[in-house]
């Protein structure tokens, strides 16, 4: 999608002094362990966020779901010092669309290219098709944190200037990833999303309590008629999760991808690898009836939270999506100590199910510009209406005043 200096799949740029950036094209040239001990930026010793661990975007890459005429050509960027000892890296991608991404922008490519520009390629900072929050900028745990984002920051600067592209775009970004960026020339989109918090609950029944009356009574209604045709709920991790299990998953995951964007975006051998390297983080909900398999939904797990990502089924019932998708991981977060679900992308209807409105953010980086003003101006009003909402939101949710009541 653009010309390269180099006729490998590796380039290099200066970033701060003694420091370089390398840019990778494919992931299994990174040590997995490296990668991972500065994918685990968290503040405990617990595993990295399971999105930005080498395993997952190694097979999105192995599978075929990212590269090729994907439209989504690896761009990892390395940051080493002068003896290429690995000391920062950040997942990025050069992009000829904006598909999977969940922050939109095609508006500003139409605009952009009706006015005689060239949007694409951009560059992508991102764990692909995941609107899920986290780390971007891997810097481990140790000291110096906020000096290596500074220099990723320089670097993904950088690489804008030294390829041409329009742009570079970082989403759903975590607070110690978003300030360097914001201190630097990016610009800042904020959304909202709806997440579960874990406070403290030692069981579904403490969190009813929170709620008020007439809410509580229509849920507890709603997960018994679930499940009120015979059908049966499982929770599969580890080993337990078998090729059959998958199989039946994939069914129901490309009917769904195909209803909501045409053509879904991971292939049945993705899943087969996450299985195989990432069956700690995995927690495959499945309903049956009958013998047989007739929904389910795929969570990851890991830096103290539960990612609900995908669900399909071959059956309708009632309210089965809801038991499935959401209240099976708030039981598996109570019943583990997990501090969040994290339930995908938009879905107002969370709110009546105990989500509570969160912001996200994403960092945008625009070399043109007329067209940065032209998106600063959008933005700061987006922000103020995203603002506005978000009270109303939490007006929605079933949470009661006061301690708890009980019936």
């Amino acid at each position: 999608m653009h010309d390269r200096e180099t006729g490998d799949d590796t380039s290099e740029q200066s970033a701060s002094p003694g420091l370089t950036i390398r840019v990778v094209e494919d992931l299994a040239s990174v040590d997995p362990a490296s990668w991972d001990a500065l994918a685990n930026t968290g503040t405990s010793a617990q595993a990295p966020h399971p999105f930005v661990r080498h395993a997952f975007l190694r097979s999105l890459e192995e599978a075929g779901c990212v590269g090729g005429r994907t439209g989504w050509l690896p761009q990892h960027l390395l940051l080493e010092d002068a003896s290429g000892r690995l000391l920062a890296a950040t997942p990025a991608y050069l992009k000829g669309h904006s598909q999977g991404e969940y922050v939109f922008d095609h508006g500003w490519a139409d605009a952009f290219e009706r006015a005689g520009g060239r949007y694409y390629p951009k560059l992508q900072i991102s764990v692909p098709f995941t609107p899920v929050t986290g780390p971007r900028l891997l810097v481990g745990r140790g000291a110096g944190g906020d000096i290596l984002r500074s220099a990723l920051v320089e670097g993904i600067e950088g690489y804008v200037a030294q390829t041409g592209v329009s742009s570079a775009h970082a989403t759903f970004l975590n607070a110690a990833d978003l300030a360097p960026m914001l201190s630097a020339d990016f610009l800042h989109r904020t959304d909202q999303q709806f997440h579960f918090v874990n406070r403290g609950y030692q069981t579904y029944e403490d969190f009813l309590d929170t709620l008020a009356s007439r809410k509580r009574k229509a849920l507890r209604k709603e997960r018994r008629e679930a499940v009120a045709n015979g059908i049966e709920i499982e929770q599969l991790t580890g080993a337990a999760i078998t090729e059959a299990a998958w199989d039946a998953f994939f069914a129901f995951y490309m009917d769904t991808g195909s209803r909501k964007w045409g053509r879904p975006y991971l292939n049945r051998r993705f899943f087969s690898l996450l299985g195989q390297r990432m069956a700690d983080a995995l927690v495959l909900v499945m309903a049956k009836r009958n013998g047989r398999y007739i929904a389910g939904a795929l969570n990851l797990v890991g830096d103290g939270r539960i990612f609900g990502r995908y669900w399909g089924c071959t059956e309708e019932h009632p309210f089965l999506h809801f038991e499935v998708c959401y209240h099976q991981a708030i039981d598996y977060a109570i019943a583990h100590k997990l501090e969040i679900v994290e339930a995908g992308a938009q879905g107002e209807h969370k709110l009546a199910r105990g989500y509570e409105p969160i912001l996200t953010h994403s960092a945008h980086f625009v070399a043109h510009s007329g067209l940065r003003n032209a998106i600063e101006d959008y933005l700061e009003r987006e922000r103020r209406h995203v603002d506005e909402v978000q009270p109303e939101l939490a007006a929605a949710t079933p949470f009661r005043k006061g301690g708890p009541e009980r019936e």
